[in-house]
């Protein structure tokens, strides 16, 4: 029997849905869970995705992805990229692998609640795809990195990351809570599928798809490619919601989520995506800094898309702007100096000639970022390596839940307010703007300085906390990637000096 064409039942199909006779709308699609508030009944039926698919369809294409992405990790596991690549892109394997790969199993019950609780029939049947792209994910990116498990036991935290209290776990998690499994379906998909799919996971997936292939992995380059192209077809699940709202006259809460969902993506980026970039990929094969990339695919294609529908840049548009040149380096030096707390290697990244590079991209990054370098360096060349490790704790701020970084002497500074006779700490207006305009959602979480100050962490000292985050247990934490080999690029022109 001959198959009907696609066109003649597609959307008959996606759009099937029915009127309840034995339970109130409210009960079955309860509007805490679904954030239909305010849009009329008829209006769920216009939702249409701009990408479709059938599930015959949908098999088929994923069938090939996964037989192209595993057929080129096979054939290359004896190219030993463990040995042979930059430590440098070694330890952007590590954080990404941890970072990401829980994640996106998380993702795909984030994806399971739209396809049970949204009201659009359109969107609940693209949400089924969606939540099968988030396993496939998940599953690829904790087998893709088990080969180097024997290798380096660093690269367990893939699995082990997202289940202890590292600090940078507490941070990620803290988001993807917030962003993906805390909020009706209307909110979370603006938040998840607009914000941070259609913008920022496209900074991760194809600016480093482009660094991998050029650094000779070209499994990792297959991979994320791979991951990539799923995430261009659910990310855009967001926009059709984003029309609905306008059209329902719910503009403002349409631009308040996604105000305050970029700014959250956009400072986790700052450390998933911006310090690799900057200072972990081998100079000799940087496609472009984290700021030129943020030009591209955020200051251009995602402000065109909020242009598109209508809606206007975030509030704080120009502190971002300049927040794009400044953050990620403070985070570097940062994350650098308490590197035992990582479970990733770091890389330096100041060779003079990566000085150089810097210096170019982020014009006066010497006379700021530099100087504090500058103090690192004489203390490595002349063996006072203890003096490169804080001796405290750095205060975090109570909604990215990262340190507060700034530029040194002149945007490093602590934003903080008393709400129910508890100071919180920020480390922008932006981050203070989110808190209060919601507090019972943020006010109750406990950053890792919280817990030490509160007495959890015991015996209360680098060790105690060490221990509490999981490190030394599997693997120890994080060391110079490069066995600080750069330092000697300094140890002539130092001695001249004294």
């Amino acid at each position: 029997m001959a198959l009907l064409d696609r066109a003649r039942w597609y959307d008959l199909a996606r759009t099937t849905e029915w009127t309840p006779r034995y339970v109130e709308p409210d009960e079955l699609f309860p509007p805490e869970m679904s954030g239909g508030e305010g849009i009329p009944d008829e209006a769920w039926s216009t939702y249409d995705e701009p990408y479709k698919i059938s599930y015959r369809e949908y098999v088929d294409v994923q069938r090939q992805k996964d037989a192209g992405a595993y057929s080129v990790k096979a054939t290359l596991e004896r190219a030993d990229l463990y040995h042979k690549a930059d430590p440098g892109w070694i330890s952007i394997l590590k954080e990404h692998y941890a970072a990401v790969a829980v994640v996106e199993y998380g993702a795909s019950f984030q994806e399971a609640r739209f396809a049970r609780w949204s009201k659009a029939p359109g969107m609940r049947n693209m949400a089924v795809f969606g939540m099968l792209d988030e396993i496939r994910h998940a599953q690829m990116q904790l087998f893709f990195p088990h080969e180097y498990v024997n290798k380096d036991r660093q690269f367990d935290w893939s699995h082990e990351a997202m289940f202890t209290d590292n600090w940078v776990t507490l941070g990620a998690r803290h988001f993807f809570d917030d962003m993906l499994m805390t909020r009706d379906a209307i909110s979370t998909a603006i938040c998840a599928n607009f914000s941070f799919e259609t913008g920022f996971t496209n900074l991760q997936f194809i600016g480093l798809s482009g660094d991998a292939a050029k650094a000779g992995d070209f499994t990792f380059s297959k991979l994320i490619q791979s991951i990539q192209s799923d995430e261009a077809r659910h990310a855009q699940l967001g926009t059709p919601l984003l029309q609905l709202l306008i059209e329902s006259g719910q503009k403002e809460r349409a631009q308040k989520l996604i105000d305050i969902s970029f700014w959250r993506s956009y400072r986790l980026f700052t450390v998933l995506s911006g310090i690799p970039m900057d200072y972990y990929v081998p100079l000799d094969v940087r496609e472009a800094s984290f700021k030129e990339f943020m030009e591209e695919w955020i200051v251009t294609q995602f402000v065109r898309s909020l242009e598109d529908l209508g809606l206007a840049k975030p509030w704080y548009w120009d502190l971002f702007l300049r927040d794009v040149s400044e953050h990620h380096h403070g985070q570097q030096l940062g994350t650098y100096s308490w590197r035992p707390t990582l479970w990733w290697n770091p890389a330096a990244g100041v060779t003079p000639e990566e000085r150089d590079w810097l210096e170019e991209k982020y014009p006066g990054w010497n006379d700021t970022f530099g100087k504090v370098w500058d103090v690192l360096i004489d203390n490595f060349a002349h063996g006072r390596t203890d003096r490169t490790v804080p001796g405290t704790l750095p205060v975090i701020c109570n909604v990215s839940q990262l340190p507060i970084v700034g530029t040194p002497s002149q945007t490093l500074r602590d934003i903080s307010i008393v709400h129910e006779g508890r100071r919180y700490h920020f480390a922008s207006e932006v981050d203070r703007w989110i808190f209060e305009d919601d507090p019972e959602r943020y006010r109750h979480h406990r950053n890792l300085v919280d817990r030490f100050l509160g007495g959890e962490i015991q015996p209360a000292d680098l060790g105690g906390v060490l221990q509490y985050m999981g490190l030394g247990v599997v693997s120890d934490g994080g060391d110079d990637a490069h066995g600080y080999a750069w330092v000697d690029r300094y140890r002539p022109a130092l001695a001249t000096t004294g």
